[in-house]
């Protein structure tokens, strides 16, 4: 595998905006212009050029994984396109947005790094996943001689102790993995939850401990291909409150409103930092 290479034309599609866009904290830069991530077990190399993005991998890996994870066969021109013009914020977050994509990533991974993400910030969310990963998932090795290790599974983490979850600076939120790893196993998995509708699935995964309307509309998003879900945070809330007093139009974006909200929160978190 090692030299082989998938080269992508498109022109939404930036690998430093959706790292930084507080949707995945498996991702990381690498050197200039280059990326890694880890998701579903795989590790990949990505590198940015001026008119396309390299993937280092097999032309079968990329469409049986990376095709679908990094969502390259929906038209992100068309989403910005139909924006409001008379909407003068949210064409410029658009803008500024531009490239950024909705990952579609590992539900399990998901519940747990949104359980994580909850009154933390990015830098630190990634650290307590990291550290949860070499303490509790499996080593793997990459093709070009390094390790990795792959996020860990329910029965791993159900089998922790409080204070070993606790040890990955997960302080409160220990309780929760631990509880709603418990309940991952003795339901018997979570295959169910993606045939459920927006609604259907929110509901199923409020019964987890630790999540609640806002975490359960992140997993929703980039987890379970729900584009309308529209997690609001205190980013969003603020630009809400803002920027629409009288109520975000999400009769106009229906099922792309949290496409807009992940555009919105990059820019929001952007010109905070």
């Amino acid at each position: 595998m090692a030299g082989e290479m998938v080269e992508i034309h498109q022109e939404c599609f930036s690998l430093k905006k959706i790292c930084d866009s507080g949707q995945c904290f498996r991702m990381r830069e690498i050197g200039e212009n280059r990326y890694g991530v880890i998701a579903f077990g795989k590790y990949l190399e990505m590198e940015q050029r001026e008119e396309s993005v390299r993937l280092f991998c097999t032309q079968e890996e990329y469409e049986a994984l990376w095709r679908d994870y990094f969502d390259l066969d929906a038209d992100y021109g068309i989403i910005l396109r139909g924006v409001d013009r008379a909407d003068v914020y949210l064409c410029e977050a658009m803008q500024y947005g531009s490239g950024i994509r909705i990952l579609n990533q590992d539900l399990w991974e998901m519940m747990i790094s949104f359980i994580i993400s909850q009154q933390n910030n990015i830098k630190r969310i990634r650290k307590c996943i990291q550290t949860l990963c070499e303490r509790f998932g499996e080593k793997k090795m990459d093709e070009y001689g390094g390790e990795y290790f792959d996020f860990p599974t329910p029965d791993s983490l159900a089998r922790a102790t409080e204070e070993e979850l606790k040890d990955c600076n997960l302080g409160y939120r220990s309780r929760y993995i631990k509880k709603t790893a418990q309940q991952v196993v003795q339901r018997g998995g979570l295959s169910d939850l993606a045939a459920m509708s927006y609604t259907q699935a929110q509901e199923e995964l409020m019964k987890f401990c630790g999540i609640g309307e806002k975490v359960s509309n992140c997993i929703c998003l980039f987890a379970l291909r729900k584009k309308e879900a529209f997690p609001v945070d205190t980013h969003i809330r603020q630009v809400l409150q803002k920027h629409y007093p009288q109520g975000f139009p999400f009769e106009q974006y229906k099922e792309n409103a949290g496409v807009i909200q992940q555009y919105i929160f990059y820019y929001d978190l952007m010109d905070q930092g």
